[in-house]
């Protein structure tokens, strides 16, 4: 690893590596100060390592907050892989970062999410969209924010999406990524999952069928009912769990999970929900770190105890 993380002795334990300095950062950096907790803030794109030399470990823990999630998956395998504890590990990002990784995962854990269908030419697609009837929603596989995500009414604007992918050509647009279309009541739910708990919700409402904030969307506080709380944990354990968001969508049968992030934006819910969700953050990864080299220091050697005579 080059020198550009500073001299090989490093006083704080725990790293937060970045690529843009969002209000999220801002307020991560502030709750590290204002806990007294010692930290480093790292810009990833100057960050380069060595993978000749011998893997040293300057962390405990690292919290991972990349835009780009290219990026940040590679920086959290290589911190991971100098012993470092990375918050989100490398296998959540990877996950939360793929749609059909997360929904796959999701399944399988029994979680309750939308019908989803996946296919891989035009034909076997729009007849997924006929059994799952009109509108579907398709959505690239990678992708935030609510972009390139499009609701479909009929099979000839299917078939003209469709086209558009494959004429792009990119290895995304070869999956095709479709769900049954919600009447969602003009919002959706999004829960903050720090370990094993939901320590906020808020409520996301838009007259857009979009319902992210990034869209537009404004946020209210949500009450962390016990069935919020059960299903947002149960997501955020099927990913691998860490510091997440879940976003979830309310029907008549109760509610299913959309989507899980991995690097969560709130900037509008720690005023709305009147939680300190940076701190808590902060607190989190702070106990990560302190386990971390807790488990790296060698125990105490135990006295002999004299047998008798």
């Amino acid at each position: 690893m080059s020198d550009v993380l500073g001299a090989p002795a490093v006083s704080a334990r725990i790293a937060v590596v970045y690529d843009r300095l969002r209000p999220e950062e801002r307020l991560l950096f502030e709750a590290f100060e204002r806990r007294g907790v010692a930290f480093e803030s790292v810009y990833a794109p100057h960050v380069a390592f060595d993978l000749s030399a011998p893997s040293e470990r300057r962390y405990a823990a690292v919290l991972e907050r990349c835009v780009s999630q290219t990026r940040g998956l590679a920086l959290a395998r290589l911190f991971a892989a100098t012993g470092a504890a990375v918050v989100n590990a490398p296998g959540v990002i990877e996950a939360c970062g793929d749609k059909l990784a997360t929904s796959a995962l999701l399944a399988a854990a029994g979680v309750p999410v939308p019908r989803t269908v996946v296919a891989f030419d035009a034909e076997h697609a729009l007849a997924a969209c006929e059994d799952l009837g009109y509108p579907v929603v398709l959505k690239p596989v990678v992708g935030s924010w609510g972009r390139m995500v499009s609701r479909l009414n009929d099979a000839d604007a299917v078939a003209a999406v469709l086209e558009h992918k494959e004429v792009l050509g990119g290895p995304s647009h070869q999956v095709v990524y479709l769900q049954q279309y919600l009447e969602k009541p003009g919002r959706d739910l999004r829960a903050f999952v720090i370990g094993d708990r939901v320590v906020a919700a808020i409520y996301r409402t838009s007259e857009h069928w979009i319902t992210n904030t990034a869209r537009g969307a404004q946020a209210s506080n949500c009450p962390v009912t016990a069935e919020l709380e059960a299903i947002a944990v149960r997501a955020a354990r099927a990913v691998g769990g860490g510091v997440l968001a879940v976003d979830l969508a309310e029907t008549d049968d109760g509610l299913v999970v959309i989507e899980v992030n991995h690097t969560m934006e709130f900037r509008n819910s720690v005023a709305t929900t009147g939680v300190d969700l940076p701190g808590l953050v902060v607190d989190h990864v702070a106990a990560v770190a302190a386990a971390t080299a807790a488990a790296a220091t060698p125990a105490a050697a135990t006295p002999a105890v004299a047998s008798p005579a």
